[in-house]
């Protein structure tokens, strides 16, 4: 267990090295943050002192390694839009994102679950196909277009909640559902092909011959043996809405996460900022998987991950 997850830190230390690369190369070539920061009518002069102090004069390969050295240090520098350490701004923004995604996932988790497990109990009936059509719908809908309809029909329409903000807990229900219902329903499918393909073996027609009963057989073994693609999914899920989907979500209800701030970065041009956001998202996804790695080995020892 050691080796193995030495091997997996290592892959996921890898992984976060060469994102962070990509963003510091891309987040260097999309603009000019002195542009966005000066007036347009700003002097040659002053967008070079402004450039010196941003660093942002120094050849790319020794912003590159200073950035790195400062990654070890955990100082990712101050956000040029800012002006105060750009690692202050993201953990501020992060217990927002946190909770709805994780709120999101264990309802989507739940709801994916009865709901597939429902339909996998009688296959090709009423509910089963009506459970399928809902799941298709849910996830087919695009979730910027999803979050607006939810603000048109029970903020615009009904008045029963607010449109945007965080002020309330009333205010997370809205985001919380453009979140899970195309997870809930990706959820839904799968549960329901594994256990149907489950309940299709030997084993199961061996038991209830033996005298135990259908549900017994379906609780016991059954869902088991389907909870590890059933987990796989649930922290894919985890993932998209983390690094995903919580960008269109927060931005739609301005609800103040990782995902609003990336977007106020891009449209600044905060490199720092921006740089800093996908770090910490990057090192989250990589001890999310780390996680369901364990878990898959504690449900079945016998799995062999590499």
């Amino acid at each position: 267990m050691l080796e193995f997850l030495a091997r997996r830190v290592l892959h996921g230390a890898i992984v976060v090295f060469g994102v962070t690369t990509i963003v510091f190369v891309v987040t260097r070539m999309i603009g000019d943050p002195v542009a966005v920061m000066l007036p347009m009518d700003a002097s040659p002069e002053q967008r070079l002192d402004l450039a010196a102090r941003l660093g942002l004069d120094r050849p790319l390969w020794d912003q590159y390694v200073s950035f790195m050295s400062g990654i070890v240090r955990f100082d990712l520098g101050d956000s040029f839009w800012q002006s105060r350490p750009a690692l202050d701004i993201v953990r501020e923004a992060l217990p927002g994102t946190l909770f709805l995604v994780c709120w999101a996932s264990v309802l989507a988790l739940f709801i994916g679950a009865a709901a597939g497990a429902f339909a996998a109990m009688r296959p090709g009936a009423a509910a089963d196909r009506y459970i399928l059509i809902t799941s298709l719908l849910g996830l087919s809908l695009p979730q910027f277009w999803l979050a607006l309809l939810l603000i048109l029909v029970f903020a615009v329409a009904l008045g029963w909640l607010p449109s945007s903000g965080s002020d309330t807990l009333r205010h997370a229900i809205l985001p919380i559902v453009a979140l899970v219902l195309p997870s809930a329903g990706r959820l839904a499918i799968v549960v329901r092909s594994q256990l149907i393909d489950e309940l299709n073996q030997a084993y199961v027609r061996t038991a209830e011959a033996k005298g135990m009963t259908f549900s017994r057989v379906v609780g016991i073994h059954a869902a088991r043996n389907a909870a590890n693609a059933t987990l796989t999914i649930a922290g894919w899920e985890f993932i998209r809405m983390l690094a995903g989907y919580s960008i269109v979500v927060e931005t739609v209800f301005a609800w103040p996460g990782l995902g609003f701030l990336a977007v106020q970065a891009i449209q600044r041009h905060d490199a720092i900022l921006l740089q800093c956001i996908v770090f910490v998202v990057a090192i989250l996804v990589v001890i999310t998987n780390l996680a369901l790695d364990i878990i898959h080995r504690i449900i079945d020892p016998r799995a062999h991950i590499g």
